[in-house]
């Protein structure tokens, strides 16, 4: 289904538009079946009203809670919030709404946003701050030693919900490190079942894949380590190497629209230097842009054009709009995703990579260095733009991949693969239909 992303940049038809603003989803996938089976409506009509009827059978379940539910949910942990306190985060963007059957709905994991961005709100709510300990003690042993490399072993499994389990064919795939710079001496060290396929190293997005014909239900599993390695980076404007690269739009999401191209210009002004301009993109986006939970991305429309209009995002949102900005300046840049992992957590991250000789590939975290700003922590928020910790396992290296065996039906998330996917022969699962866990076996520092 990855071949009918690229048709969500043709516009919808003007009813069906406002039936799903309105929240009238029943009512929008009523008119798209109606298009899809009128000979008269053209080919790229029909790719686009396909897609956009997965956007819509997704949109309903992640905004559950009308506004009386969403103010319920906050009271539990903070009886004296109030519904003038929630309109006010609501007006801000920061508790994300959209309309469902004409009224307002949040999002699910509005109150966590919240919670993450505003440490009144998480004091109040008895969740203290979460500590950057352990990131700063590694920025520090960066800058003296050079580099940085830790030795990760990892347990990944997938299951289906026995709600959800029927007996047949049944097609899963498992994310793995991939080859690239930050990883090292990857190795997959066991599989159950043992039958299964391993993509290439070289996949950009590399998975370990079962076929089964299940009789009963089952867990899919696979452990493996890698060594993942980092080098200190201080590059110096003066050093940098001006080049002219030729940089293709990749469609839907890498493209030059108007608005990245006008946020483009603003922004590098008469600069002509591309590790200054790569850094004021930087600077905008860990400045501006606050961090929030998303919905799921195939939902959002143009990512970029999203944060850049709405300044809200979360990790990979960030990293796009970065993205978008340096290619759009001439400044090759890239996608890479995968897993944030510490010796007591692991948790799904996104960030990305630009390109400026005579350094090459540098990293920039763009949430990492938003959260350092918003602390006040400028070391922390100069060090990810250039670099990266080594508490990474990078399984995508590109957006929009495909699968090594492609999968038949729709992706849970199109754009990369952190938790895992699974099909029978004719549905894809939902993210609701798994149960996904992702274990630090081992973790030490090598060096």
């Amino acid at each position: 289904m990855l071949k009918l992303m690229k048709y969500l940049r043709v516009p919808l038809p003007e009813d069906i538009a406002k039936l799903k603003l309105s929240g009238d989803f029943e009512q929008a996938l009523k008119l798209i079946d109606d298009r899809l089976h009128n000979p008269a409506v053209p080919h790229v009509m029909k790719n686009r009203l396909l897609a956009e009827k997965e956007i819509i059978s997704r949109l309903p379940s992640e905004y559950p809670y009308s506004q009386s539910e969403g103010l319920a949910l906050i009271q539990k942990e903070i009886p004296d919030f109030t519904e003038k306190e929630l309109e006010y985060y609501m007006d801000r963007g920061d508790a994300d709404w959209f309309m469902v059957n004409g009224q307002k709905h949040l999002q699910d994991s509005f109150f966590d946003s919240l919670k993450k961005v505003y440490p009144g709100i998480a004091a109040r709510a008895g969740r203290p701050p979460a500590s950057s300990e352990l990131l700063d003690e590694n920025i520090r042993a960066m800058k003296a030693d050079g580099s940085a490399a830790w030795h990760v072993r990892l347990r990944h499994t997938l299951r289906i919900k026995d709600s959800s389990f029927e007996k047949g064919k049944v097609l899963v795939h498992l994310p793995v490190p991939a080859s690239c710079m930050n990883m090292k001496e990857i190795r997959i060290l066991r599989t159950d079942p043992c039958e299964c396929y391993i993509a290439p190293e070289d996949s950009e997005s590399r998975t370990v894949s079962f076929a089964a014909d299940l009789s009963e239900n089952r867990d899919f599993m696979v452990e493996y380590e890698y060594l993942s390695e980092v080098k200190y980076t201080d590059p110096d404007p003066a050093d940098a190497v001006l080049e002219s690269y030729e940089i293709n739009d990749e469609e839907p999401e890498l493209v030059r629209t108007e608005l990245i191209r006008q946020l483009c210009e603003e922004l590098r002004g008469t600069e002509t230097n591309p590790l200054v301009i790569a850094r004021r993109f930087y600077d905008f986006v860990t400045e501006n842009v606050v961090y929030s939970f998303m919905r799921q991305y195939i939902t959002l429309g143009h990512i970029g054009e999203y944060c850049a209009s709405r300044l809200r995002g979360d990790c990979g949102v960030q990293a796009l709009l970065f993205i978008e900005l340096c290619r759009c300046a001439g400044i090759p840049a890239q996608w890479q995703s995968g897993k944030y992992v510490t010796p007591d957590y692991v948790g799904n991250h996104d960030w990305a990579m630009f390109y400026v000789q005579p350094w090459g590939w540098l990293f920039a975290d763009c949430s990492f260095g938003g959260s350092a700003w918003r602390a006040g922590a400028l070391e922390r928020h100069d060090y990810y733009f250039g670099n990266l910790d080594p508490f990474r396992m990078a399984a995508n290296n590109g957006l929009l991949r495909e699968f090594d065996p492609p999968k038949k039906h729709w992706r849970i998330d199109p754009y990369d693969n952190q938790n895992g996917e699974a099909e029978y022969e004719d549905r894809g699962l939902g993210s609701d239909e798994l149960i996904c866990r992702c274990e630090v076996l081992e973790m030490h520092k090598v060096r």
